[in-house]
């Protein structure tokens, strides 16, 4: 029996991807081992968000051939979506499958391994994402292998254009899952045991674009779901957040108050800059909203740091709006000239050094505004999903998620708590700010 080994890089909606590919992998017959072991097939689901994505995958791709010189190597993704054409014969790969050609790993795979003393260069199937007739490609998990919470992705593609991102020509333009596919496969995963799912993609807000439905029907849909007891969101745009968004998801028990709202700056002639499609207040207006209809919801955030042309001035205005509205947890990036994008070739471009130094500022700030949104619900009495045992101090805990999304750590008895959830009350806050102790 031939053996396989996958590793993924990147967002939610590639763990996706890797996890549906892994299941064809299993169904075709192959043993699922890990990635640092000896395998027959391996396979890498790129990224390409920043260069630091496009050296990482470069360099797993190499490791491979380094593990196991006779084995099929499979490049896919965003990074061989971009470039693959022209860096295939020294990428290394044996198969090169851009977005909306992974549903055809099983078939390429086998094609490798009877043609591989004739194959002049690697297998390439790459199609133009950006042509804007390209169909969603269905992907569907029935296990997830590797998380007592469930990844299920509903839309791919971007429309916004944002000056400094690559995604919209890695992944084309939106496109949405059918609504009675997406039901169907939280079925599924619900009846093999799953009590959380986490409904992703790549622009996720703009779900069901041009169809009958959109993002709070799917919800509204999910939350029926006989099993199914909690309902969490990928990464949301700030325009989404109306009354009525907020009223309709709200009145769903299931959902988690947990909303990563995309900022990116804090300051309105940066995000003009960015092309990012709201201000400073409209986006203030989103977040008043979902406190309007949630108790203390968790709300994170990215932000960019280092854009060009950002000058110190518009730096202290984002870290001052991030004062302002006392975010639960925020993901620092220092911009990355992505070649394409209209913001590598804007003037004044910012130094490293510079952006180091305002990274570790900011990142500061955030890990600050954590502790507080953590140290706030000591005393009160959580719902937590519990994953895995895990040693805090030398001793034996259990560890899980709040609906908050706050890290969360009881002490074990040796009775595993895997996929159960409990309430419970946070104690106290461990050293590091990484959890919550709780106890029954």
């Amino acid at each position: 029996m031939k053996k396989a080994a996958l590793h993924n890089l990147g967002c939610k909606v590639n763990a996706y991807e890797t996890e549906a590919m892994e299941e064809l992998l299993k169904k075709d017959g192959f043993t699922i081992v890990g990635f640092d072991e000896s395998a027959d097939v391996y396979v890498i689901n790129t990224c390409s968000v920043t260069n630091i994505a496009d050296r990482k995958s470069r360099q797993m791709i190499h490791k491979c051939k380094k593990l196991n010189p006779d084995a099929c190597v499979v490049a896919a993704g965003c990074y061989v979506q971009n470039f693959g054409k022209d860096i295939a014969d020294e990428l290394g790969a044996d198969i090169i499958l851009g977005n909306n050609k992974k549903n055809e790993l099983v078939a390429k795979v086998h094609e490798f391994f009877e043609k591989r003393d004739s194959l002049e260069g690697p297998i390439l199937e790459c199609v133009d994402i950006n042509d804007g007739n390209v169909a969603y490609e269905n992907m569907i998990i029935e296990k997830d292998s590797e998380h007592t919470r469930a990844f299920v992705k509903v839309q791919d593609g971007c429309n916004q254009f944002c000056s400094y991102c690559i995604i919209p020509f890695a992944r084309g333009r939106i496109r949405s899952r059918d609504i009675d596919d997406v039901i169907k496969e939280v079925t599924g995963l619900a009846q093999a045991g799953y009590k959380e799912v986490v409904i992703t993609g790549i622009h996720l807000s703009s779900y069901g674009n041009g169809k009958d439905y959109d993002l709070a029907d799917l919800l509204e849909a999910v939350h029926k779901i006989d099993g199914i007891e909690r309902i969490r969101m990928g990464s949301l745009e700030p325009q989404i957040v109306t009354e009525d968004f907020a009223k309709r998801v709200s009145a769903l028990e299931k959902m988690c108050p947990h909303f990563h709202l995309s900022l990116q700056s804090g300051c309105d002639t940066v995000l003009k800059r960015m092309n990012r499609k709201y201000t400073i207040e409209e986006y203030t207006k989103g977040v008043n909203i979902l406190r309007k209809y949630f108790s203390n919801p968790a709300i994170t955030t990215d932000i960019i740091v280092g854009f060009p042309g950002e000058t110190e001035e518009e730096f202290n205005e984002t870290v001052a709006y991030v004062d302002e509205i006392a975010f639960a947890e925020l993901h620092v990036f220092a911009y990355s000239k992505r070649a394409g994008t209209k913001a590598a070739a804007m003037p004044n471009q910012i130094i490293n050094a510079v952006k180091k130094e305002r990274s570790a500022k900011l990142i500061e700030a955030g890990n600050i505004q954590t502790k507080a949104y953590r140290q706030n619900h000591i005393g009160q009495e959580l719902d937590i999903l519990f994953e895995e045992e895990a040693q805090i101090d030398g001793e034996n805990y259990f560890i899980g998620f709040s609906k908050e999304y706050i890290k969360c750590a009881i002490k074990s008895n040796g009775e595993s708590l895997s996929n159960v959830i409990l309430k419970a009350t946070a104690v106290s806050i461990t050293k590091d700010n990484e959890y919550l102790i709780v106890e029954i």
